[in-house]
């Protein structure tokens, strides 16, 4: 029998706009504040340094990875580095080529664009976007039928910062026109501390060394859900306590929202025991695990499997997922 979800997951995939607020407060703005990502600030160091020495915009840089990671953070960290504009898009915003058109031809020089969940554009608007990626012309067609003609505008020199979970869905093409590719990596716990230490620091809330490194542990490894916990712990210790972050507090405010020792919530939890019970150590296909759980195919590929994956708990084959011993162990702990 099939279990059904009846708990949302505490961890929203898409935060609030109260949130959005308080999150982009928090954003590092230099390579200095930037916590972790050792290995991408390095190559992208070196490659906004050479890009001002010649006077130049840097190459386009198309940054993938599991939601949360920095991506749009980093693109911000770019454009101030190089002290340039930053327009920021998405994907599914630019519906249509004359979309695209309006926002090529109001960037100056040197400037960012900033185009998240880039594998969701049209084949369209790809097809505008390669030649002025490439070129930094602008091919239109003006008016309809045998009286229509083409026009090539001249644009300015500027930089596509692209940000997509999936690489997979991208064109061949697209990808190919980018000069820097480069894989955000979950955060270890102890950068994870250190980003949690600096945002408590600059929403003015004292945490305890040990508060920081337990919720570090239940963030599974992503600054965004970092923030977002010690954004609810606050809000527990300022009704409960006295506004300070300590072990304690923080033990009690997890415990509420059911949020593990491994950072696993209740919709988790629910998943994989609706897959180990409904199918054992057999695979099972990404769409009846959808069916299962009630949620969208994507979601679970996008949002819950890159943390399962990591962590061991999931294991994924060409015919499908199934559960680890390791992830049945906890779960029967749980229980």
């Amino acid at each position: 029998m099939a279990i059904q979800r009846l708990v949302e997951p505490t961890l929203p995939d898409e935060p609030t706009p109260e949130e959005i607020k308080v999150e982009v407060s928090l954003r590092p703005t230099h390579f200095s504040e930037y916590i972790g990502q050792e290995r991408l600030k390095k190559n992208l160091k070196l490659a906004i340094d050479a890009a001002k020495k010649r006077g130049e915009p840097i190459d386009h840089v198309l940054l993938y990875g599991p939601p949360g990671l920095g991506k749009t953070t980093m693109a911000g960290v770019i454009a101030n580095e190089m002290g340039v504009g930053l327009r920021v898009t998405a994907g599914p915003a630019i519906e249509r080529a004359g979309d695209l058109a309006s926002i090529l031809t109001n960037l100056n020089d040197g400037d960012v664009l900033f185009i998240d969940e880039i594998h969701r554009l049209s084949r369209a608007v790809e097809e505008i976007l390669y030649s002025a990626m490439e070129d930094f012309k602008l091919d239109i067609v003006i008016g309809k039928g045998p009286a229509a003609r083409s026009v090539r505008l001249d644009l300015p020199k500027f930089t596509v910062i692209g940000a997509t979970t999936r690489t997979g869905s991208l064109a061949a093409p697209l990808r190919d026109r980018f000069g820097h590719l480069y894989r955000l990596e979950f955060y270890s716990p102890d950068d994870i501390q250190k980003i949690i230490t600096r945002s408590a620091n600059i929403l003015q809330t004292k945490i305890s060394d040990t508060a920081a490194k337990s919720l570090s542990e239940r963030s599974r490894q992503t600054p965004r859900i970092a923030n977002r916990l010690l954004k609810r712990v606050r809000d527990f210790a300022d009704v409960n306590g006295d506004g300070i972050i300590d072990d304690n507090l923080t033990n009690k405010a997890l415990m509420m929202m059911e949020i593990d020792e491994l950072g696993l919530d209740p919709a988790d939890r629910q998943m994989l025991t609706a897959i180990y019970e409904n199918y054992g150590d057999h695979t099972v296909g990404l769409n009846t695990i959808a069916a299962l759980t009630g949620d969208e195919a994507t979601t679970i590929e996008d949002f819950y499997e890159p943390y399962l994956l990591q962590i061991g708990f999931i294991e994924r084959t060409p015919r499908g997922r199934k559960v680890t011993p390791k992830a049945v162990r906890h779960i029967q702990n749980k229980s």
